[in-house]
């Protein structure tokens, strides 16, 4: 019985490409990679094919695991696509792969992952394995939501974070995903969090982790929420790990939400990126006091600027 079960695993396989007249082909790599990176993909590969004109193209090809449906992997990589960083991606094709063992390569995919000084990222299978001495386990289930902890863009802000958390601290989480930012705070100490995201179906994903690692709901907000439109309190943090395009529109509002020695963690863009999100910054009266670079990805902790 077992075995028959088995024969109904399968991926999702969806394919996006780009013409090699678009940037170049370095930048456009490191483009396709991003959007494996920020969907979960359980595996990637990138080619060259030319098209029907015979014109180059480069292609992504990214794999899913079946449990999810193929509508809400399009939505996912659609909502990325709006992004102008991913200017001139398309999907391409989408097609389903047979009798896999996805869910054996799910497991495995997901180890325990050692974070920043003290926390351990834990898929909750893994929730009976021995803790190492020193480190606080965040456990996160993998789906599609962002933000599993895997991604050197959230190692970024959780290490950013546990920095700085303090008991009492209220936290605000742009773009929660899977919640794993705001779960890590309260986790550290901090006394309410809200989180808000503009996808109302990752508030679920948040919700089933705030269960995983013992979160009291009373002690957390979830709304559906653009940005910082409609908020009108003040926080001690304030996290956002998303892209860049939404990082740079998030900047005129991040003070007046700051309490006076407050922090805002930003993270999910990379180095190249930087530059032009700093220039902002500086203009928001916002200073960065710490920064992290994983890789090619880049993060930053900021306060509010004197004067």
């Amino acid at each position: 019985m077992q075995n028959e079960t088995k024969k109904n695993y399968f991926w999702w396989i969806v394919e996006l490409s780009v013409p090699s007249a678009v940037y170049n082909l370095h930048h456009n790599e490191e483009r396709l990679s991003t959007i494996a990176a920020l969907t979960d993909a359980m595996g990637s590969e990138i080619f060259t094919e030319p098209d029907f004109y015979g014109n180059e193209r480069l292609f992504l090809r990214a794999s899913y695991s079946g449990a999810l449906g193929i509508d809400d992997v399009i939505y996912m990589l659609q909502f990325i696509l709006e992004d102008n960083n991913f200017f001139g991606i398309e999907i391409t094709r989408c097609y389903k792969i047979e009798n896999q063992a996805w869910d054996t390569q799910h497991y495995d995919a997901f180890p325990p992952l050692p974070v920043g000084k003290g926390l351990i990222v834990m898929a909750p299978w893994h929730e009976d394995e021995e803790i190492p001495d020193g480190r606080m386990p965040i456990y996160i289930y993998p789906a599609s939501a962002f933000g599993t902890g895997y991604h050197e863009s959230t190692q970024i802000a959780l290490s950013l974070l546990e920095e700085i958390v303090r008991t009492g601290d209220t936290i605000l989480d742009v773009g929660t995903g899977t919640g794993i930012l705001f779960i890590t705070a309260l986790k550290l100490g901090a006394d309410k969090a809200i989180a808000r995201d503009i996808d109302p179906d990752t508030l679920t994903e948040a919700r089933r982790n705030m269960n995983l690692n013992g979160i009291n709901p009373k002690v957390c907000e979830l709304s559906e929420g653009d940005l910082l439109k409609g908020f009108s309190g003040q926080v001690n943090i304030l996290t956002a790990n998303i892209l860049l395009n939404p990082n740079i529109t998030l900047l005129p509002d991040v003070k007046r939400v700051l309490k006076p020695k407050g922090f805002a963690i930003f993270s999910g863009m990379t180095k190249i990126e930087s530059s032009m999100f700093i220039s902002v910054l500086e203009t928001s009266k916002l200073e960065i006091e710490r920064e992290i670079r994983i890789g090619d990805w880049w993060g930053c902790r900021a306060v509010k600027a004197w004067g």
